[in-house]
């Protein structure tokens, strides 16, 4: 992704539980006690530049204990990765986190986390088939029924059932979504204009 992407600096952004192990001198005012140092336990929600930044600089006290650990966000929680696993069409991502391929995306560069990659993974395939089939439909013909013709096989693709099926995607998906859509737009009309000629 490029420096300036959106979507990556809103990724960066997103919040992640991390837990400090040691006391910190003049850091209270993430706890909202600034005169006070940051006590061993306390949880802090910090965005994911910054705990990125702290895991990889973990290099720990003395005793080899690391400074910080962190939790996976409730995007990534336990509930949400059961009933991804149940039926992964059913979880609106976006309800989620906006951004979740990329939020789990750049965790799972930090953790060795094997049974929540694969969850992830059959998660992508199975949204992105539905995806497919989904921006096949939206925006033909007789979908916007009373409305403007003219409104007919719209290249965003939204309206009526598709915004109900948008709501739930994630931005990567949104953008996947678009390009099927307007790829199966483009193919109808090069098909017509070959039927015409």
């Amino acid at each position: 992704m490029s420096y300036y992407d959106i979507d990556s600096i809103l990724t960066d952004a997103e919040k992640i539980p991390c837990t400090f192990q040691l006391d910190v001198p003049d850091l209270g005012y993430l706890d909202n006690t600034p005169t006070q140092p940051l006590k061993v336990g306390t949880r802090v929600n910090l965005p994911l530049w910054l705990a990125e930044m702290l895991v990889i600089a973990n290099s720990g006290d003395i005793e080899g204990r690391p400074f910080v650990t962190f939790d996976l966000p409730p995007a990534l929680g336990n509930d949400v990765v059961q009933a991804l696993k149940a039926d992964p069409r059913a979880v609106p991502l976006r309800d989620q986190s906006p951004h979740f391929y990329g939020l789990a995306a750049r965790l799972m560069e930090l953790l060795d986390e094997k049974e929540l990659a694969t969850v992830l993974r059959k998660t992508f395939v199975v949204r992105a088939s539905e995806i497919a089939l989904h921006a096949r439909k939206v925006g033909g013909p007789g979908h916007h029924k009373g409305k403007n013709p003219a409104e007919e096989g719209s290249n965003l693709g939204i309206g009526g059932a598709g915004e109900d099926f948008l709501r739930g995607l994630d931005e990567s998906e949104r953008g996947l979504f678009r390009k099927a859509h307007d790829g199966a737009k483009s193919g109808k009309e090069w098909m017509e204009s070959i039927k015409k000629h």
